[in-house]
């Protein structure tokens, strides 16, 4: 009986460890091949969205491809216009840059008078920070990174397109393909497989882009209303990275806090109330809202979905922050029809998805 134990610990211990090795050279091709990978998986994930859109159309006698067409200009007038927004904004920010100079120059004074740190009235405000921090060279990296991003997202953008239209087409005759490559029961569990993972991304990802674009105008709105400048990027920035659970809808807070000081000082007023507009849209969307959706109708387990943020976002960036949440639905699905991985879906999923067996279990018994 004791070697036994042994053999069979022994042996899960080793599966264990194979797995781990396998799940870190799988990241490490992931990340290698993200130029071809990365612009892939995006277009799945979209092709999912707009899979039923085509569909919807399909029954209103409306042809496949000027469907696909339609859902593909969406899609690309979408970006057209917030990259217009964004570098109309850029260009403006630009042209006010020596206001916004002078009004950070105030701030370091006050700062620099506080915290008694020396300060040259003959310099520039970067000048004068520049033995502090090293602004200068700060900034000129992430403008250059920024600029690299935006042409990188550019070669992106039109790869996702052409992956979109041939996914389209191709799910036509997915299920046909599926019949003729597996047969009985294989095709049927992959056919399970396939439609529990359009169902839960679809699902999550229409819900999140309403809300998103919910949460993007009312702080589009709040913000102008406040006076607060560039309140439409703000919006179109908010409904980015609400994508991103809980940390997005932070960052944004924070900076949009932070460029109100520099805008409205010394008033404090405006600079409240834009604290307390970020705090509450994200408080009410972000605590009530977002985890219906991403916790227990997903089954995921939020210390999962923080785990997965961190190493998606490693892997693929900012764009794996964003798709982290549905590549971790993709995941636990197939694991829950795989008997060997089963533990892992366990793992991953939520408190509620955990005890529901349980509690069915002992309805039935009762």
């Amino acid at each position: 009986m004791l070697d036994r134990h042994t053999n069979f610990n022994s042996g899960r211990a080793n599966f264990l460890l194979l797995m781990v090795m396998v799940i870190i050279v799988i990241g490490a091709v992931l990340k290698i091949t993200a130029v071809v990978v990365l612009p892939f998986t995006v277009a799945v994930l979209l092709a999912m969205v707009t899979s039923p859109i085509v569909k919807f159309m399909g029954k209103y006698g409306i042809p496949r491809t000027l469907s696909v067409f339609l859902v593909l200009i969406f899609l690309l007038g979408t970006l057209f216009f917030i990259g217009i927004l964004l570098y109309n904004s850029g260009r403006t920010i630009i042209t006010l840059y020596p206001r916004y100079e002078a009004r950070l120059t105030e701030i370091y004074i006050y700062v620099a008078r506080f915290f008694e740190l020396p300060y040259d009235e003959h310099l520039s405000f970067f000048d004068n920070i520049w033995g502090q921090i090293g602004v200068r060279s700060r900034v000129r990296v992430m403008t250059l990174s920024f600029s690299n991003a935006f042409i990188q997202f550019l070669s992106y953008a039109v790869m996702v397109a052409i992956f979109i239209v041939f996914l389209l087409y191709e799910v036509t005759y997915f299920k046909r393909k599926l019949d003729k490559a597996f047969e009985g029961t294989k095709a049927d569990q992959i056919k399970k497989i396939s439609a529990d993972i359009m169902t839960q991304v679809t699902r999550y990802l229409s819900i999140k882009f309403i809300i998103s674009v919910v949460n993007g105008v009312l702080v589009g709105v709040a913000l102008k209303i406040v006076g607060l400048e560039f309140a439409a990027v703000w919006g179109v920035i908010q409904f980015v990275v609400n994508f991103i659970p809980n940390l997005g809808s932070i960052a944004v807070g924070v900076a949009a806090t932070c460029f109100s000081i520099i805008q409205f000082w010394p008033d404090p007023a405006p600079i409240i109330i834009t604290g307390l507009i970020m705090l509450v849209i994200n408080l009410v969307l972000g605590s009530f809202l977002d985890p219906k959706i991403m916790g227990d109708n997903l089954g995921l387990s939020p210390l999962m979905v923080l785990i997965s943020l961190l190493i998606w976002g490693y892997i693929w960036g900012f764009t794996g922050l964003i798709i982290a949440v549905p590549m971790m639905v993709i995941i636990k699905i197939i694991c829950e029809n795989i008997p060997m991985l089963e533990p892992v879906s366990v793992l991953l999923g939520s408190r509620k998805a955990v005890m529901a067996p349980k509690r069915e279990q002992e309805e039935t018994t009762d």
